[in-house]
Formats: structure tokens, sequence, C-alpha cells
């Protein structure tokens, strides 16, 4: 039943098609992993057995009728949504006290669009208050552990997701990502997150609908999954004004490749930034893995000044824009970081604002022009391996104070701020005991979500790392 919650989402799919395995197999043995290892782990926070196998048996139905089944592809695999995704009938409490009890009547898009594909949804996994903070705990839910070392946090804040993955107990993920929250839980628990092109998954319903700075991206066990998850995420929605035409399903391509003579940037330090000597030990070992797929490695840095400035103007502007009402009638129920987040949103002036919109313009060009000259960009998704579960955040590395409590993500939110698609990708482990998992960040071209995927899936098949399961899983 344990090897079955660990099999690949495509396979599974394949398999429950072709009647090979039959989705209440498959939703039995998710249930059991679920009440197994969750409680060791809190990544579902909501959870929905009954509702998912009746829906499994439906299904199962379904396709003994195969003259009248019409199957979208994930027709079968169980999903948990992330506790900021809006879904019907379903509480959603972003994580705060504030939502504690709420019930949406509508789905949110991209719940619609899986459920079209289907999707089974199993519950709703962990989020930081408001995804604020790339650590997993909220004053509902409590904290999320990293399945590898139980001690430390899973990063965030799509950490319950990573988990989940991690630990079997769904094939695929949704997640978000602002300043790392698809990367940096996947960074923590060896799973893969991509944050793809702004547009290229739409949102809906959203405070502002032409807002690239966050987007929504898959998750799984492997890049092949992730880009299958992808295929049946991406593609056109007209209430979602930022989003491609150009369909899902080009990512159901083969994702293999030549990279013979690739010219790539190696950037370990991302312009200067503090990286943990841990982290550093464990990615210059792989430096070698790129040379040897064919790669012209170059050490390689971009321009991104301004970057810092970027994220915290606009990423202020988006907590004011969204939460700012409910700072006047709910302080009280809001942990200090979301208020601080707020009140600086609502202290900037229109002179602040413009200023940020420049620099970012600015950034966007240097990133583009660099990579005129290097296909990819290969940097650090962390800073820091995972830390204590109680510590909030990093204050320090290396030494260095860090001035907020975002600080020690720079390395993912200067991408964000660049605009280009970026994915996490397993790349081995620290040498502590027990040993914490480190991933590879791979930076792609302006609307080059495919070559990212490429590229992720050539790294992934010749290391292997991610077929290392957390011992608590079994």
């Amino acid at each position: 039943m344990t090897d079955l919650c660990f099999r690949g989402a495509r396979k599974l799919a394949r398999m429950i098609r072709s009647r090979k395995l039959s989705a209440t197999e498959l939703m039995r043995a998710t249930i059991a992993q679920i009440e197994r290892v969750n409680p060791k782990v809190n990544a579902i926070v909501t959870f929905l057995p009954e509702r998912a196998l009746a829906q499994a048996k439906a299904l199962d139905r379904r396709l003994a009728r195969p003259r009248t089944a019409q199957l979208g592809p994930l027709a079968g695999l169980p999903i948990a949504y992330k506790d900021l995704i809006a879904t019907k009938g379903i509480r959603t409490t972003k994580g705060s006290p504030i939502y504690a009890d709420a019930v949406p009547d509508a789905d949110a898009a991209l719940v619609e669009r899986l459920a079209a594909a289907g999707a089974i949804t199993i519950g709703k996994t962990n989020t930081p208050e408001f995804g604020a903070g790339s650590q997993t705990f909220n004053a509902v839910f409590g904290a999320t552990r990293n399945p590898y070392d139980l001690t430390k946090t899973c990063g965030g804040s799509s950490g319950g997701a990573a988990v989940a993955l991690a630990c079997g107990m769904v094939p695929i993920a949704d997640g978000s990502d602002l300043g790392g929250s698809l990367r940096n839980p996947a960074n923590f628990c060896n799973v893969v997150g991509f944050r793809p092109t702004p547009g290229r998954v739409p949102s809906y319903p959203t405070d502002d609908a032409w807002d690239t700075m966050s987007v929504l991206g898959p998750m799984a066990r492997s890049v092949q999954d992730t880009a299958f998850l992808l295929s049946a995420m991406a593609g056109p929605d007209p209430r979602a004004p930022i989003t491609r035409d150009e369909p899902g399903r080009m990512f159901a391509r083969s994702l293999r490749r030549s990279f013979r003579k690739l010219r790539i940037a190696w950037s370990p330090d991302l312009g200067g930034l503090p990286v943990d000597r841990r982290i550093r030990r464990v990615l210059d070992a792989q430096r070698k893995t790129f040379e040897a797929l064919g790669c012209i490695v170059e050490d390689a840095t971009p321009d991104l000044t301004g970057t810092d400035e970027v994220f915290h103007v606009l990423r202020a502007v988006a907590f004011a824009t969204k939460y700012a009402p409910l700072l006047e009638t709910h302080r009280h129920q809001m942990k200090d970081t979301v208020v601080w987040n707020i009140e600086e949103g609502l202290k900037l002036d229109a002179a602040r604002i413009a200023r940020a919109h420049a620099l970012r313009t600015r950034a966007f060009h240097s990133l583009r022009e660099f990579m005129t000259r290097y296909e990819f960009l290969l940097a650090p998704v962390s800073q820091v391996p995972p830390f204590p579960v109680e510590q909030p955040y990093v204050t320090e590395i290396n030494g260095e104070k860090l001035t907020t409590y975002l600080d020690w993500m720079k390395v993912c939110f200067r991408i964000t701020a660049a605009s280009h698609p970026a994915i996490s990708v397993p790349a081995g482990f620290t040498d502590d005991d027990p040993p914490l998992p480190v991933g590879v960040q791979i930076v792609g071209r302006y609307r080059d979500d495919f070559g990212v995927l490429q590229l992720a899936h050539a790294f992934e098949s010749a290391t292997r790392f991610a077929q290392r399961r957390p011992p608590v899983a079994g």
C-alpha cells in the first residue's frame, strides 16, 4: 500500500485509465497513508476521506462503462489544496483565526480546472497565516513538521503541500509563490516546486487581477509529474486577464533534450548574499553533474540591483490591498509580521511605489539580457537548510544579521522581482544528523517554462535524489 502511494502521478493515471488499478484502491491506500503519517507531520489540516472515497467509487463505475466515460488526464488522482485556495463547501481558513470557520460558496478557478481534469479532493494542506513567511505554522492548526527531521520546519508557504508529497499522502499538489513559497518548501522537503512565468496559471478570484508577483504553480515528487500537473493547470481563462494563450497540453510532451554545449550561469550566492556553508557544500558538488550533461558552466551573476526594494515595496502594497480592512477590525487576531506587512503598505507614497515599478522593469531587462548569453541560471533555493520548527524565521546567516523576517529568502525573491520562471529540484543532503534536503534553483528565460522543466528533468534523472524517502513515511 505504501509503495502504491509513492508511484508517479502520471503512471497512476495511466493505470486507472487502463483499469490496471481502480481509483478506489488508490484512494483507500491514500487514506491509510494519511491516517498513519499525518499525525506526525500535520500537513493535511482538513481531511475528507468519506467524500473522496465516494468520488473514487463513482469514477470506477464510470470506467466500467468505457463507451460513456469521458476522463480528464488527472482522473482518480487525490489532491489536497493549499488552504489559501477557495474550495466550495470545504473550510478554507487561510491559516487565520479570522477565517477559522469560513466555508466558500464557490471554487477557485484552479480547483474548477483540476476537478474538470478528474482530480479528487481529499482535503486541504497547511499554510502560514495568509501565506506570510516561509515557515508553515499558524494559530488555527499549529506547525507542519519536516518529514526528514521532525524537529525542523518544512518551509513555506506551501509547506503542507510539500510535506504531503514527500510522505506519499498525495501524488500531486498545488501551491502559490510570491517570495519562494513553491520553491522553498520543495527545497526543504526533497520534492519539486515550480514557479512558472506569471500568467501561465490563471488566478481567480483575486484582489488584484493584474498582479504578476504572486503566481500559482505545481508541485510533485518528480519533474515529470510536475509538468504533468502543469499541463492540467495552465491555459487561458477570461476571468484572469494576464493569462497566456498557450494551452496547458504543451507541458505534456516528453522532457527529453540534449544539453550538449548549452551555456549556463553558476551563481552560488546570487551576487554576494550570505549562504550557509552546508548549502554551499551540497551545491558545489553538483556543478560537475551539469557539466556531465554536456553543459558549459560558467561563473556569472546577473545584475539584480534594486530587486530587494521592488519585492519589499510591492509585497507591502499587496498586503495593504488584501488585508487593510481586516486590520481595523481584527488586528488582535493577526500575527505581528502580517500586521507589519500591512502597515508598511499603508505608509507607502506614490513616489515610492512608482520607483519600485521602475526598478522592477530595469531588473527584468537586466536578467533578460543576461540570459541572451546564458540559457539558464543556477543558484541556491534557500540560503539556509531547514531550521528548528519553533523558530519563526531566520535572523542571521553566517553571523550576518538580517533586517526583516523575509531576508533569508532573497535568493528566491530576487528572481520573483525579475519575473522569470524558476524551479526547485532535489540536489542532495547536508551532512547533518539526520541529513537535511537541499535543492538547486534553475531559472529560465522569460516564458521558457518548458525549457526549465527539461533541464530540471535531466538533472533529476542524473542524480535521483528525489527517490530518497523520509523515514517517517515508511
